[in-house]
């Protein structure tokens, strides 16, 4: 896009997305001040509450906070290289123009990636990647925002193996007693996935569609695009007719770091909970001694239902336990195998290939640190947003709100109709998920509350499962306290409040969607 065609008519001022956080931050403080006088469940909290919630938000998330940064100083090697710039290029010149393929192929694999192990958080570096590939394509950094944030996120909506959301939610009901039926939760959730998928495609579609034959219609603001074009906008190497190719260096450079995500990808699965166990395969046995006394001896004597057992108390002996060492061959790199990852084994995993990168690309050691703490540095403003708006749900949980919340809903919708039921318990996760952005966290409080009930009400529970994810799913495409959310679209230099002007719509149209596909579940399963 030109300078001339691509900058609004007019500029906007809009509240940061730091701004945003804080407000919000505030009203529930004023809310658990309010609520603190009229019941004991919740507590006021206090001004230093308040201002000590961003810091323990970030100590709560210090893991993705860590892991952004040294994805940052990656990106910042790679990009010393000039290899994703020129690969982006020469990528976009063998398109032809057909740019808008990669729209539903690429949502599609990340809603694989969201329904099978909750692919969220480890989409952040697809931000930066697909926003500059879009934007050389002649579209805007908001499109390539689209592209994952809609993709990974009706993924996590229409949830059917995914262990954080539907494995989480119905584990707690197990443990309860309550069987979950997970031919409901993987039909369901399917149908789920679909509509949802079919519906973010199409506004993502119309919208790349529109501001690639009209720029000026684009939602960003003057000083975003200005960002956005600083950040990832390369004048030498756009457009069709340049001759651009990628040399040998570059090529090694890009296969590394294609093998950077697809690793981490990989590793994020839970193969093991899916019956794979080939990144384990080759696990050893030992045999570990340890010496007992006479009270442990007595604890597991009774602990195997024996009876009573009454030793003396100098009674002393040893145990011998064999032990099982369940790594196997993936682990050799981190001490942990491939689909047991997280976020330590993640930046660990980008900081050696950021090294590794450096050295293939022929960069010397005072490029690779200089270059890496730029890249570092450069994403500290993500970090810093990733952190306050963790805070959210610190002080949430340390108030109680969020449990005073789930039991006077539940209490309300004790006795109604399956329509009332199902409506009702979409629009409470929904409100919660806007203060709990952590579906598994959100699955432990509250789906020991509302599976139960929906039992008691002659309901089938698997279907409130769906709810929880449909429901909290739909929050997630939007909700400012995720910090991949906030993380992202700082990536793609989009602020918060353009984002919502684009996504309200969609998330109105899957949540309406999403009733009408519960409601006949609640009512017909």
């Amino acid at each position: 896009m030109s300078d001339s065609t691509a900058q609004p008519k007019k500029k906007r001022e809009m509240l940061t997305s730091f701004s945003i956080i804080f407000i919000l931050l505030a009203v529930v403080a004023v809310v658990t001040i309010i609520l603190s006088g009229v019941t004991p469940d919740v507590t006021g909290a206090t001004l230093g509450d308040f201002l000590m919630a961003p810091a323990k938000g970030f100590a709560d998330a210090i893991d993705v906070c860590l892991f952004v940064m040294v994805l940052g100083g990656f990106l910042g090697i790679v990009n010393k290289t000039d290899a994703l710039n020129t690969g982006i290029a020469v990528l976009v010149k063998r398109m032809h123009g057909n740019e808008l393929r990669l729209i539903p192929v690429l949502m599609g694999i990340f809603a694989i990636g969201g329904s099978t192990y909750g692919m969220c958080e480890e989409t952040v570096g697809f931000y930066a990647l697909l926003s500059a590939t879009m934007m050389a394509a002649g579209y805007d950094s908001l499109t390539g925002a689209m592209m994952v944030l809609l993709g990974a996120g009706v993924g996590c909506l229409g949830s059917t193996v995914n262990p954080f959301a539907t494995g989480v939610a119905s584990a707690a009901l197990t443990d309860l007693g309550i069987t979950v039926d997970q031919g409901v939760v993987i039909g369901l959730g399917l149908v789920l996935l679909v509509v949802a998928y079919a519906i973010a495609v199409f506004f993502v579609l119309q919208y790349a569609k529109s501001v690639k034959a009209d720029p000026s219609r684009t939602l960003m603001s003057a000083a975003e695009i200005e960002s956005a074009e600083a950040t990832y906008k390369n004048e030498d190497l756009e457009g069709e007719a340049k001759n651009v190719s990628l040399t040998g260096k570059q090529k090694a450079v890009l296969w590394i770091f294609g093998a950077a995500f697809l690793v981490m990808v990989i590793s994020f699965i839970p193969w093991e909970d899916l019956g794979v166990d080939a990144f384990v395969a080759g696990s050893a046995s030992h045999d570990e001694v340890a010496e007992v006394t006479a009270d442990d001896i007595a604890a597991q004597y009774e602990s195997d239902k024996l009876g009573t057992l009454e030793l003396p108390g100098n009674v002393k002996g040893t145990l011998t336990s064999t032990v099982t060492d369940n790594a196997g061959w993936s682990a050799f790199l981190t001490g942990t195998p491939l689909g047991q990852w997280y976020f330590a084994e993640s930046t660990t995993w980008f900081l050696i290939l950021a090294i590794t990168i450096g050295i293939v690309g022929g960069l010397s050691e005072h490029e690779i640190v200089d270059n890496f703490m730029a890249g570092a540095g450069d994403m500290m403003s993500v970090v810093m947003i990733i952190a306050v708006s963790r805070g959210v749900s610190v002080l949430m949980s340390s108030t109680g709100l969020a449990d005073y919340v789930l039991n006077s809903a539940a209490t309300a919708l004790s006795g109604t109709s399956g329509i009332v039921f199902s409506i009702g318990s979409y629009l409470l996760y929904f409100l919660l998920s806007f203060l709990i952005p952590s579906t598994s966290g959100m699955a432990t409080v509250s789906m020991p509350i509302m599976g139960p009930l929906a039992q008691q009400l002659g309901f089938n529970p698997a279907v409130m499962v769906m709810v929880f994810s449909a429901a909290s799913g739909a929050v997630n495409l939007i909700t400012p306290t995720s910090g991949a959310i906030m993380g992202g679209l700082a990536l793609s230099r989009i602020e918060y409040s353009t984002w919502v002007k684009f996504a309200i719509k969609i998330v109105v149209t899957i949540a309406l969607a999403s009733m009408v596909v519960l409601t006949v579940a609640m009512l017909t399963l």
